[in-house]
């Protein structure tokens, strides 16, 4: 951009300066200055000719001359004057000729300055070289541009600097070094790549995500050209201040509600009244789908403000019964900075041998009816030879430590991924890291959830055990794993692996070159999504944003609304303890 505007400038400059040139030669040689009356202009030119005028001037006649005098004196005049007037032609033509000596001297004597003002051949090479980045710009970025709409620092940046009051539980200070990554893991007991591995904490996504922002590739200042626009609401960090303790409902909703008053008055809102616009929500979706004014109700009600319904919310957990909300992987604890370090660390994952056939790391949920966590621990228990367990519920809580976790997931086969608080878990996303397949227990834990990072085809990378079958004890998970041939495991642990960028954010301070990332997914499916709204509404269609919401997992994931084998894990009775 800047060499562009360097050389915009320059070529104004020597049109200017050309143009000036120009007009001063024409005003000196190109009018007759001695048709303007009072006007007499002497050019060196000129001076032979008038000099040569001043000798045969005619004099006036003598006092008291006769008339016969005076016709001979007439009769020679005549022949002096026709003379006089050859002479002057001649004279006439000596001078022109001269001006055009003088004008081919002159041209010489400038040709070397007019060479100068040509820009030089490398300055040209430059101006073409950048001519054709912007033009590939260009075609690169057709339909791709985003941009970042400016929201008052308090909703940001501001917050960063509080951080110790972003979460009562602990000093989230310490999880924002390295733009939101977190203090470096190092390599303990070498369970980790050398570089790339940081203890990420788990609610940061808005910082990581938005840092990325900053060095996308096809960013306009320009909210006309823009495909869709990004707000950098830290909309998570902004309602876990008051999540706790007797904050009312006023408290937690100022932000949310004079966030989109803002939005709705900006101009870029009006071009699809928002429908263009997306977020980062950095929470699961319950922490901003308040339905109830009374203030001991958890969360705010962010998304269920209008202008909230007509964007894009991007959250770690997307409500399956709604239909704006789109989920994107946790945040994971490895952010590779190249290409490279993702296929190393692909390449490590396939050679590890896993001992382990299935393991959980978790605790049990006493205090919800219908968890099944509790049975989960239980079988893990009785087939110790086959599983391994990593309990999170005593005092030094080793899942809260990476190295743990991650030597856990890369000794296993399988991983446990039952409901826990909510329908998902950041394990899942440690598991895939790990190369260690997950299984679930409810497609609502995965399958409708990152409909833009993991396959369609779930039974290619992953398990399905109906949560009922083992609640009412229908069913032995060992048994069940077991009976997997070894060839389809080894063909899901290797599309778990290959999975691996789809799940990771790469580190905002590199570019990856050819591997896409999470992020990288994320933007293209909501570009994808807002394209289709537009054209919609170009067509006065609306089918996209109308539809039974009770059924948005259906539409988003299928693109239909017709009865389903799935269904029976999305009634509205199952619902309520969401």
């Amino acid at each position: 951009m800047d060499n562009s505007l360097t050389t915009r400038s320059r070529n104004k400059f020597w049109f200017v300066f050309f143009f000036l040139f120009v007009s001063w030669y024409l005003l000196l040689y190109g009018i007759d200055w001695s048709s303007l009356h009072g006007i007499v202009i002497t050019s060196r030119y000129e001076v032979n000719s008038i000099e040569s005028f001043r000798p045969t001037s005619i004099p006036p006649p003598p006092p008291h001359a006769d008339v016969s005098s005076n016709f001979n004196s007439t009769s020679d005049d005549n022949a002096t004057n026709e003379t006089r007037s050859k002479e002057e032609e001649s004279l006439s033509n000596e001078n022109d000729n001269a001006v055009v000596l003088d004008l081919e001297e002159l041209q010489k004597e400038l040709e070397p300055f007019l060479r100068k003002i040509e820009p030089p051949k490398e300055e040209k090479k430059v101006e073409k070289r950048i001519k054709k980045k912007n033009d590939n710009r260009e075609g690169k970025c057709a339909g791709r541009y985003i941009y970042v709409a400016e929201i008052p620092s308090k909703f940001n940046e501001i917050m960063l600097k509080e951080c110790k009051l972003l979460n009562k539980w602990e000093d989230m200070c310490q999880y924002l070094v390295n733009m939101g990554l977190g203090p470096d893991l190092g390599n303990p007991q070498r369970i980790f790549s050398n570089k790339g591995w940081y203890t990420t904490n788990q609610f940061s996504l808005e910082v990581m995500f938005h840092n990325r922002m900053k060095q996308y590739d096809c960013l306009t200042n320009d909210s006309s050209k823009a495909s869709a626009v990004f707000v950098p609401y830290y909309s998570g960090f902004d309602v876990a201040r008051y999540l706790w303790d007797d904050f009312n409902t006023s408290m937690r909703d100022a932000g949310a509600i004079e966030v989109a008053k803002f939005l709705k008055e900006k101009p870029e809102w009006e071009t699809m009244w928002g429908r263009d616009h997306f977020m980062i929500a950095g929470r699961i979706i319950w922490d901003f789908r308040r339905g109830i004014e009374e203030d001991a109700a958890w969360g705010n009600k962010l998304m269920l403000l209008p202008e909230a319904k007509n964007m894009t919310i991007l959250t770690i957990e997307s409500s399956p019964w709604n239909r704006n909300d789109f989920a994107i992987p946790y945040p994971t604890y490895f952010h590779p900075s190249s290409d490279s370090d993702v296929v190393q660390w692909q390449n490590r994952m396939r050679r590890l041998r896993r001992k382990v056939l299935f393991s959980f790391a978790g605790a049990p949920r006493p205090q919800l009816e219908d968890s099944i966590r509790s049975e989960i621990m239980e079988q893990c228990s009785v087939t110790r030879q086959k599983c391994k367990l990593l309990e999170c519920n005593d005092l030094h809580n080793k899942c809260n430590k990476p190295v743990h976790v991650m030597r856990l997931f890369q000794s296993s086969i399988f991983c446990l991924q039952p409901s826990g608080d909510s329908f998902t878990r950041r394990s899942t996303f440690d598991s895939i890291l790990a190369g260690c397949i997950p299984v679930f227990f409810t497609p609502g834990s995965a399958y409708v959830q990152y409909i833009w990072h993991l396959p369609k085809d779930y039974t290619k990378y992953s398990v399905l055990i109906p949560e009922d079958d083992v609640r009412k004890k229908k069913v032995s998970i060992e048994n069940v794993l077991s009976k997997i041939p070894k060839s389809q495991v080894a063909a899901m642990r290797e599309e778990v692996i290959k999975l691996i960028p789809n799940v990771v954010y790469a580190d905002p301070r590199s570019r990856l070159e050819t591997v896409k990332d999470a992020f990288d997914l994320a933007v293209k499916g909501v570009l994808g999504r807002v394209d289709v709204i537009r054209k919609e509404m170009r067509q006065g269609k609306n089918s996209s944003m109308v539809f039974d919401e009770e059924y948005s997992w259906k539409y988003h994931t299928f693109g239909t609304l017709e009865k389903h084998e799935w269904d029976n894990f999305f009634l509205r009775t199952n619902k309520e303890k969401y």
